[in-house]
Parts: C-alpha cells; structure tokens; sequence
C-alpha cells in the first residue's frame, strides 16, 4: 500500500506537469467537442514516433506503415483474425496460379476517403510505388510483374514466394492512394478514419471517413498524442485527458484495476530480444556470446519487472504457434556461465569482481531504445545480472539506437524489440534479421546452413514443413548465440469504461477501427 501511495504522489506531481502545459492539439479536441457535440477520442501512445521509424503515416517511408494501420487510415488487401489466419479484407480472394503468379479479385465498391475508387490500377500504383521506394518490402515481395484489370491482379514474382499474400499484410502494404501524394507525411487510404493534421513526436488529428465502404464509423474525431513518457501517460487517462492509453508503465497498472477502466491484452510474437555484433572482438569469443545467453534470467525479468505481463522467449517465436515449438534455448544458469568464461580463460585477476583476459577487461557496450518501456528494465536487470557472472554492461539506451547501430563499432550487443511473426510466417524475422543480406542483420551474422535452409523455405509452399524449417533455423541461432530472445510482449490498452470497440490484436497491427465508440 505505502508502494502504491508513493507511486500515486509521484504520478500527481508529473500530471500536474502534463495537465498545465497540455498540448494545444488536446486543448483544441477538448474545446471543439464541447462546441459541437460531436464524438471525439483522444489516444494516447507512447510507441508513435521517429525513434521507432514512425515519424508520419506514410506506409511506404520505414515502419510509418504501422500508424497508418493502427490508427485507422489505411487497410491491406487481405488481414489477420485473431488466430494470425488469412481472411479478406479490401480484397475478395486470391489464387495461387503458380509457384511465379498470383491472382488477387478487389472487392467491389471499395473506395479511398477522397472518393477516388480503390481498383486494380490504384492497388498495381500502390504497389509499384512501394518497392521503388521501400527496400525491405521490394525484397520481400520480389515482385516482376503486375497487372491490373477491373478489380483483377495479377502479381508475378521473380523467385517462388510462397508468403506472397502474408507479405501484403504487412503494415507496408496498406494501400493508398498514390495520386493524392502524401503532403508532409499525410497519405490517403481505405480506413474508418482520415488524417488531417500531424506533427511528427506530438500528435495526429484524424476525422471520420464518411464515406467508409466498410459502413458506419461511431467516432467523429480522433487525436493521437504522443506521450513518451510512461508516467505522464497514466496520470493523462486518470485525468481524463485521454480516452485510452497504450504503452502504459507496468508499475501504473494497478492505479486502474477499477470499474472506471477496462483493459483489453493478447498475447503477441513482440518479441524483446538481443542480437549480437559480430565485428565486436569481444563478441566473437563464443564463449562470451554463451555466457550472457546462460546469465540473463528471462524468468526474474518477466515476473518481477513485467509484473507478469509477457511471457518468457525460448526461440524467435512463442511456443503457442506451431513453427515456435520444440526449440532448445540455454537457460538461466549463472554457475554455468562462469564456468563457460572461466574455461575460456576470462578471470577475475584483481578481485574487482569483472573478468579480464589478454589485458581486456570484459566489457560489453549494450545499445537500446527507451520508447519501448520493456527495454530499460530489460537493460537494468541485464546488467545486474551480468555483473554478478563477471562481465561489466555499459548501458547507452537512447533514441539515437539506429544510428549507433548502423555502424559496425562501437556496440557490441543490440536490445530490441520486433513482432517475429508479424505475417503468420516464420520466415519474416529470418528475412529481416538472420541472413547475410537481411536489411536489419545488424551484427554481420551469417551461418551457411541458415542460408540453406532460408533457401528451403523459399521454396516450399506446404505449410507443416516449413513450419519444420523455421524450428531447425532457430536451432541454428539459439546454438550460436547469435540472439537471445528474452520475453514476449503481452499487449495492453487501458480505457475509460465508456468506452467500446477497442480490442488489443495478436498481430499489435489494428487498433482504431470503425467499431471504435464511447457511450
């Protein structure tokens, strides 16, 4: 109780803070809806932002895709239900002509917020635009050809892409309208709900689509504010600032285990994971990339920091689906680990408690990112517990990751977060993460019986084995310890109780839909 009191004062005194400088995009939602009586919602997230390449809603600009989908402003072909399965969406059904060609028939009567119809020319200039300018998504989709006639497509691709219609479920897939342009980061698209203004780090003011094709949309302006801060982000939706929050601090979530709130969670394949740079020295030395996969206790991270909201990571995917089962990753097991260091001749030689070898002290340069709010606990009790094996963790967690990382010195292990399976398919994170040529394989890691097996499975379409490849691939980088999967996020969203129709995804892609209300 003294916990949950002094927790209390400190969010009072933060609050005090947010709600006598209020951002003038709330203070005008608060004052627009008062003066029109129409329904309005205000969002409160503390992920939409440059530092998680989310600065616009612009889909075919690095993972603005995500905002652009969440918040209601853009649609794919074909989406996930909740058990991560295919199901239509703007489109109707797609045939798989052959290993080369797919045949993808548009619903009829779809059309973008500005009026415009949403046929197979405006999907073909979609998506042409988007691999001309989006290289992770050129190269997942490794589209030849398209052709559009009527509401029929046809896509051709250059090598067999079995996950072809799981790749355009991708938040890069959300098709908009490339002729409307996307005026400072402003894009068009198919949602329940249009963009009219954004201020990158700040806010998005959005207005419903009245001509949604998908039919009624309850809620008649949304702003979307930025709120990286955990604790202004809590005490703005006991204020009322806000309608819902996302991103909230564990430690808040006690303040609204009441009847004025609900939350809606799922468990998601939002893996928090580290990855290791193999130009490091250091990080080469097997036995030091063994070690710190023996010394992290997952289980202390998730229970006591998470307060038990996620779930302890084994291989690149959650035991729940099939292709994540029956992987073999080393456990906590600190004794262990100092005999791994001890055996490859780090000791501790001046009795400071960290190990050195050769004259280098063990000391690994650990990089991640504060938006995530996993992220700094996972790097705080990391550190701890690698201390207590010998090894010193300096701690740069910062905004400017991307930028330190892009280089090859100067980092030595990557903590991250990343939905593994974001397409219903295992070989999302291998293509983005684990090959040479993968545009976030960020530590130089190759292993050639991966990329045989990547091969494998770009070439198979039968769904039982690749699911059988992608535990043999996780074998293969868990035995290597090229990354260390940690936890898996357990997202929530927080909301007034008045409020329906918001419902935490599996896949943490659709947020702000049409069914949206508050009564």
């Amino acid at each position: 109780m003294k916990k949950l009191v002094a927790m209390f004062l400190a969010l009072t005194l933060t609050a005090a803070t947010f709600v006598g400088c209020g951002t003038k995009a709330e203070n005008q939602t608060a004052d627009s809806s008062a003066e029109s009586g129409k329904k309005t919602f205000v969002f409160g997230d503390t992920t939409f932002n440059a530092e998680n390449e989310e600065a616009n809603i612009d889909p075919h600009d690095t993972y603005c895709g995500w905002a652009a989908i969440r918040y209601g402003v853009g649609e794919t072909l074909f989406k996930f239900n909740d058990n991560m399965e295919l199901e239509p969406w703007i489109a109707e059904s797609y045939e798989n002509i052959d290993e080369l060609t797919w045949k993808i028939t548009l619903k009829d009567g779809v059309t973008f917020s500005n009026g415009n119809p949403c046929d197979a020319e405006a999907v073909k200039a979609c998506i042409e635009d988007l691999v001309a300018v989006h290289e992770r998504a050129a190269g997942d989709l490794a589209i030849d050809s398209i052709e559009a006639d009527g509401l029929e497509l046809t896509i051709k691709t250059t090598t067999p892409k079995p996950t072809l219609i799981n790749y355009l479920c991708d938040p890069y897939g959300c098709i908009i309208d490339v002729t409307a342009g996307n005026a400072d980061g402003i894009v068009v698209g198919t949602g329940p709900f249009v963009a009219t203004e954004l201020v990158t780090d700040d806010h998005l003011n959005l207005v419903k689509n009245e001509n949604y094709w998908g039919g009624n949309v309850n809620i008649d302006e949304v702003t979307v504010l930025t709120i990286s801060d955990g604790d202004t982000l809590a005490m703005a939706l006991q204020n009322g600032d806000i309608d819902a929050a996302y991103g909230m601090a564990y430690a808040s979530y006690p303040l609204f285990e009441n009847d004025d709130y609900v939350f809606t969670s799922t468990a998601t394949s939002r893996a928090f994971y580290l990855q290791m740079n193999y130009n490091s020295d250091i990080i080469k030395d097997d036995a030091v990339r063994e070690a710190i996969a023996l010394g992290i206790d997952k289980e202390g991270f998730v229970n006591t920091l998470l307060n038990g909201y996620g779930y302890v990571g084994s291989g690149a995917f959650p035991d729940t689906f099939p292709f994540g089962a029956g992987v073999n990753a080393k456990e906590y097991d600190p004794e262990k680990a100092k005999e791994v260091l001890e055996a490859a001749g780090w000791v501790d030689t001046d009795g400071d408690g960290i190990r050195e070898k050769d004259g280098k002290t063990l000391t690994i340069n650990w990089v991640s990112y504060p938006s995530r709010q996993e992220l700094p606990l996972l790097a705080e009790s990391a550190q701890a517990n690698l201390k207590d094996i010998g090894i010193d963790v300096q701690l740069n967690v910062t905004a400017d990751h991307g930028t330190i990382v892009s280089e090859p010195t100067g980092w030595d292990v990557y903590a991250a977060a990343f939905v593994t399976a974001g397409i219903g398919d295992p070989m999302y994170f291998f293509s983005t993460h684990c090959l040479s040529d993968s545009t976030k394989n960020r530590g130089a890691y190759s292993n050639a019986k991966l990329e045989e097996l990547a091969q494998e499975m770009n070439n198979t379409f039968d769904v039982d084995e690749r699911n059988d490849l992608a535990v043999q691939m996780q074998q293969i980088i868990l035995d290597d310890d090229a990354f260390v999967f940690c936890s898996f996020l357990r997202m929530s969203m927080i909301c007034k109780s008045n409020v329906t129709g918001l419902t935490a995804h599996s896949s943490d892609y659709y947020e702000l839909t049409a069914e949206l209300d508050i009564n």
